[in-house]
């Protein structure tokens, strides 16, 4: 292996011990812990198919109202399916 892939391994293995102790502490261990809360995806899926409802009834009857909220929940739906929500910044 080239030396600079080498270190760009190196700095990436430092920069995960700096940002998540305990997993580099359970990799070494070869004893991974699970996470703490499962990421639930059945109400981003209820909602979705609430919003896809109301996006196709809002198509049918010519109402325009109920096309604007399909597409709004259609549009928050698809923000609940993302596995990793931002993190907050330390202030």
């Amino acid at each position: 292996m080239a030396p600079f892939e080498e270190q760009s391994l190196r700095d990436i293995a430092e920069r995960l011990r700096r940002e998540d102790p305990g997993l580099t502490r359970a990799l070494s261990e070869h004893d991974p812990v699970r996470p703490r809360r499962r990421h639930r995806r059945w109400p981003a899926w209820a909602l979705l198919v609430f919003a896809v409802a109301a996006l196709a009834l809002g198509m049918v009857l010519p109402h325009g109202l109920l096309v604007a909220t399909g597409l709004v929940l259609v549009g928050i739906a698809a923000n609940l399916f993302d596995p990793l929500p931002p993190k907050r910044r330390a202030r």
